[in-house]
């Protein structure tokens, strides 16, 4: 199922505002609001990006609030919302924590969305990682793996043609139970899988239309990319399968100021030079985000990549 050019890397972006985890937000985030939000999608939409993509979590406990934050809105109202402010990019969970949440559930959100977007859903899942959350909505965080497995499955079903879709696990079943409206992309959205643990990558390979890394090192991805190609060639599956990776925080040009270590700085063609390793690696897409220190550099910076450093990112 592709949804990406071939012959080229293609890019998207986390969006900002949205998640206000330490790990990334930048300070001018967390007195934004959904006016950047969609300032930010409109751009991303204007400028050829090929996806704008929200995280998830329902609630963060408080031992983990001071790095992770408060602030996660949640994905589907946001794709939502982002859906009739935009025209043309992809609207991408990255990733949606599925297991929390029966795959009915789900396919009515995601395929409501999909509809509102004209086809343009692209839902990213994974199988978190925050204990209490879990606990709070009475999932089995230690089985969670195995949820995600069998909701990834429940999920191909209840997303594709059929009005009134069949599945039956171990844990969920239905049939004879209508959902409309169908997601406008047939036959189904495609359904990325996130994670870099051996399970994840394993859950890609079989299951998924493509696979999210979760931030690994540049180092790491050929050996994760390699692992992948088995796993699909072993469970005799063909057929396009996006791979995608986190780029480095990125400036274009010379910052006048310091935006901190491990980042990607300079003229467009080193950055471009830079960024296709990842398409030599084998990545179809990937993830970038860039340091600013209002929504206007913010804004800046996208059009600069877009225009300057974006059309060499040929393979």
């Amino acid at each position: 199922m592709r949804v990406l050019p071939e012959g080229r890397l293609s890019y998207g972006l986390q969006l900002p505002v949205q998640a206000q985890s330490t790990l990334f937000a930048e300070p001018w985030e967390a007195a934004a609001g959904p006016a950047e939000l969609r300032e930010t999608a409109r751009a991303a939409d204007r400028l050829g990006f090929a996806y704008v993509a929200t995280c998830d979590h329902v609630a963060v406990p408080r031992r983990l609030a001071a790095a992770m934050g408060t602030v996660w809105y949640d994905p589907v109202a946001t794709l939502a919302h982002l859906a009739a402010v935009t025209e043309r990019v992809l609207l991408l969970s990255h990733v949606a924590v599925a297991a929390l949440r029966h795959p009915l559930l789900t396919a009515k959100q995601y395929a409501t969305v999909d509809r509102l977007a004209g086809g343009r859903l692209v839902l990213g899942v994974g199988a978190g990682h925050v204990q209490e959350e879990f606990e709070a909505l009475g999932v089995d965080f230690g089985r969670r793996g195995a949820i995600l497995d069998e909701t990834v499955d429940a999920l191909k079903e209840a997303l594709g043609p059929e009005e009134f879709p069949a599945f039956r696990g171990e844990r969920f079943a239905f049939h004879d139970l209508g959902q409309a409206p169908r997601p406008a992309r047939t036959p189904r959205p495609p359904l990325w899988v996130g994670g870099s643990s051996p399970a994840a990558l394993r859950r890609a390979a079989q299951r998924g239309d493509g696979w999210l890394s979760q931030g690994d090192a540049r180092d790491r991805l050929p050996g994760r990319i390699a692992h992948l190609r088995r796993l699909r060639e072993e469970a005799g599956r063909t057929g396009p399968f996006a791979v995608g990776a986190i780029a480095e925080p990125l400036y274009v040009g010379r910052p006048g100021w310091d935006p901190g270590p491990r980042m990607l700085t300079g003229d467009a063609q080193e950055l471009a030079a830079s960024l296709r390793a990842y398409g030599e690696m084998g990545a179809d897409q990937i993830q970038v985000r860039f340091r600013s220190r209002d929504v206007t550099e913010l804004l800046d910076q996208m059009a600069a990549f877009a225009a300057d450093v974006a059309p060499h990112l040929h393979l």
